[in-house]
């Protein structure tokens, strides 16, 4: 038994690890994840070209940055809206036979807004138009690819590793598909970003549909939507740990992650550049979000992830209110490399947790509050930065929403005691962290250790 067995009883549990993975890897011993990996890496790269091609042809036909942010409110309300109606859907549905349907109409969705911009036909409100239609497809989407994930990965001492190696497979996409998508927007136009995304989505369908998974069948609720709806907002609502990382995460969703979508006026406006320099600061953005998944994949557990969340969200804030001030391209490179870093830490951190503590018959439920906070506030975030752009500038947007992020941050370090007296029973029976009277020698140890 090695020292680190010793000290973590959970990896006891462990099976054998599959020669050839090294710890930080270890979920892709599992045959599902890896189909996904492969599939999904594909079909990401594809996303985020389209994500970076969208807003450049919107800021190309109106230099508004207010419908910039009014396209990505269509884009992001439906996940608002309709969550919660999924969660209950996918809690009672096969989650793979949801996944390749969203992924086929997200296909279909892309190659319409391919052929309308190659053929010069496109408009605004064809945009509003198929921005609303994938939103209402990633309400489904999001929240079963979520709770889906303890699906793939059988084994949930390797969950958090799942979910970390999705977050590197995400960023990886966000360095390599801004970069390929400003490369070809100042060589082509929109539209081939458009196409290769289409097309990327056979290779995560080919995945789904390759899966062996053992899961006993659904058995659909004898309940009405309206109970089960009441049911996940309740368990949501009354389980302080959920809770409080949902505020949380909604906060920053709402002003902080918006910052995105004023990106083309940074790279315009403020640093002088084009398509080229949006696809640098959003592969700047992507290589700090790739280190910080890295970083949370090396870990052995999810103890301790909770202080992580807080810590996060103070690089993200101030990573938000550098880039608003800088006026130098390097250095809001620097600036968004760190709010990258904070963001993903951040969101695969509260991914994790909740993930280990929610009940499974609420899963679909739980995550789709995820998704809400998530991209859901999003939205409104969206068209209160265009609109804030609009009148102040998008500088001194992304330095009021940066400090904003720091205000919640703040609160959320006022309910940590409250949280860590709830998850830590949870976390004792789970075998994550040893029984309380240990836990409380180590925790006056680290007490006394500290200046």
């Amino acid at each position: 038994m090695s020292a680190d067995d010793a000290a973590n009883p959970e990896n006891m549990t462990q099976p054998p690890r599959t020669a050839g993975i090294s710890h930080a890897w270890r979920a892709l011993r599992h045959r599902n994840f890896r189909l996904y990996f492969g599939g999904q890496g594909i079909s990401l790269i594809g996303t985020w070209m389209t994500r970076i091609a969208t807003s450049w042809l919107v800021y190309r036909l109106t230099k508004s940055a207010l419908l910039l942010g009014t396209v990505s409110f269509a884009g992001q309300i439906p996940s608002f809206i309709f969550a919660p109606f999924a969660g209950v859907w996918i809690d009672r549905l096969d989650r793979r036979k949801v996944l390749v349907w969203t992924q086929a109409l997200a296909m279909i969705q892309s190659l319409l807004m391919a052929v309308l911009t190659l053929a010069n036909i496109i408009t605004v409100p064809w945009i509003l138009i198929l921005s609303v239609v994938q939103g209402l497809v990633n309400a489904f989407d999001m929240t079963a690819r979520q709770a889906f994930m303890v699906q793939m990965v059988e084994d949930r001492a390797d969950l958090s590793n799942g979910i970390a190696i999705n977050s590197s497979m995400v960023n990886t996409a966000r360095l390599i598909g801004p970069s390929l998508a400003g490369i070809l927007i100042a060589v082509t136009s929109e539209g081939w970003c458009f196409l290769i995304d289409g097309i990327s989505y056979i290779a995560v369908i080919a995945s789904l549909l390759m899966m062996r998974l053992n899961i006993p069948p659904v058995r659909r609720q004898a309940t009405s939507t309206v109970h089960e709806l009441k049911q996940g907002w309740s368990y949501v609502s009354g389980f302080l740990p959920i809770r409080t990382i949902l505020l949380l995460f909604a906060v920053t969703s709402l002003m902080g992650m918006p910052f995105v979508v004023l990106m083309p006026v940074f790279a315009a406006q403020v640093l002088h550049g084009g398509p080229h320099t949006l696809g640098f600061l959003m592969g700047a953005m992507g290589v700090g979000a790739l280190l910080a998944a890295l970083s949370l994949a090396a870990r052995r557990t999810v103890r301790g992830l909770i202080h992580t969340i807080p810590v996060a969200g103070l690089l993200f804030g101030a990573g938000l209110i550098g880039f608003g001030l800088s006026r130098w391209f390097w250095l809001s490179m620097l600036m968004v490399l760190i709010a990258g870093m904070g963001m993903i830490r951040g969101m695969a951190s509260s991914n994790t947790v909740i993930q280990t503590l929610v009940n499974e018959e609420m899963r679909g439920r739980v995550m789709s509050y995820y998704t809400m906070a998530f991209v859901g506030m999003a939205p409104f975030g969206s068209l209160l930065a265009g609109s804030m752009a609009h009148i102040i500038g998008a500088p001194w947007t992304v330095v009021l929403n940066g400090s904003a992020v720091l205000v919640g941050v703040a609160w959320f370090y006022t309910q940590l005691p409250a949280v860590r007296r709830v998850v830590r029973p949870i976390y004792e029976e789970m075998g994550i962290v040893p029984v309380a009277q240990k836990m409380a020698a180590e925790e006056i140890t680290a007490e006394e250790m500290r200046p």
